[in-house]
């Protein structure tokens, strides 16, 4: 009995062992991109919590600095899905390149057609309090960005236009440098370079956050032949960035996102990371509301004469795979209306 015994244990270990590594032979190789920001959140908890793992893909997360350098990357096959922010996808897609975005990444999109309460424009030095104060002022700001059609925008609402400003290509990694040193005036940044440099510069003041002005608003999309070759893997992937969306958004979480958003975000401290995401949206859904923040994006492009014509929001979109995430896990989204 007691040779039995072994035997019998010896063979469960040996399915067990069996079980385990046709499981690991059969989970889904991923590239996912993300940009260098609280932005990439949801992408960063998916991974750093075993989010993806537990829906069976094997991923690898590729960090890029920005939304062009991540298009570059997908254009190139060097990874099968990555964001890119409404305010500058529509001039790549008008120019051809083929997508389909099937995820939300940030931004209140789903509901509204502006969400940009991540921006913010930081001014040092005295008499600069208001929009209007900038006028003769060096602005930085990354010329092509969100953060530009926001600057833009705002300038127009105020009587103002980028004539009216000493307009600086600033890149990203140097906002808080470009404003501390004196070289600008003002900086037009997003989290959590706004916190940043609020917390870092001296004397430095917010002058403008958000205000519905644009939508600071990204998809997750891919190659049509990515997205449609394996449906099941990019439901897969919809359902995973939709679960870890409902992580990332619960209260009670704050302390453990914050620490693994600090780990692919080297050199920013948990602190920042949890004070910074209170300013984004982290929703996983696409609908109406994306296709209006999609339209209102290329309105405001035509008008600053990047994009020559409307661009139908379904040509990209494909809000098949959300949707039957919503229909068969309602609880990933019932604290958000």
């Amino acid at each position: 009995m007691h040779r039995i015994g072994h035997g019998i244990m010896g063979l469960v270990a040996l399915l067990f062992l069996g079980a385990t590594s046709i499981d690991t032979s059969e989970a889904q190789d991923l590239r996912v991109g993300a940009g260098k920001n609280v932005g990439g959140m949801i992408v960063f908890v998916a991974q750093g919590k075993g989010i993806f793992a537990k829906h069976g893909l094997n991923t690898k997360v590729v960090v890029r600095k920005t939304g062009a350098a991540l298009t570059k990357s997908l254009a190139a096959g060097e990874i099968d899905f990555a964001p890119a922010t409404f305010t500058n996808l529509p001039v790549a897609l008008e120019k051809g390149i083929k997508l389909k975005g099937v995820v939300g990444y940030v931004g209140g999109h789903f509901n509204s057609p502006t969400s940009d309460g991540n921006i913010g424009i930081i001014a040092r030095g005295k008499g600069i309090n208001s929009i209007k104060d900038l006028k003769g002022k060096k602005v930085g700001v990354k010329f092509g960005s969100a953060g530009d059609l926001y600057l833009q925008e705002i300038l127009r609402k105020n009587g103002m236009s980028k004539r009216d400003i000493k307009r600086i290509n600033v890149s990203p990694s140097s906002y808080v440098s470009a404003i501390d040193s004196g070289g600008i005036d003002a900086v037009v940044a997003w989290e959590p370079k706004v916190t940043d440099a609020l917390d870092k510069i001296k004397g430095s003041k917010l002058i403008s956050r958000g205000g519905g002005h644009v939508c600071f608003c990204a998809g997750m999309h891919g190659k049509p032949e990515v997205v449609y070759k394996d449906r099941k893997r990019t439901q897969a992937f919809v359902d995973a960035m939709a679960e870890a969306a409902h992580f990332l958004r619960d209260p009670k979480n704050a302390d453990e996102v914050a620490e693994i958003g600090s780990r692919f975000l080297r050199g920013t401290a948990p602190s920042l990371v949890k004070r910074s995401i209170k300013h984004i949206v982290y929703d996983a859904r696409i609908g109406g509301g994306t296709m209006a923040a999609f339209k209102g994006s290329v309105k405001l492009l035509i008008a600053q004469k990047k994009m020559k014509k409307p661009y139908d929001p379904a040509r990209y979109l494909d809000t098949s795979f959300i949707d039957d995430t919503i229909k068969r896990h309602p609880e990933w989204f019932s604290d958000i209306k």
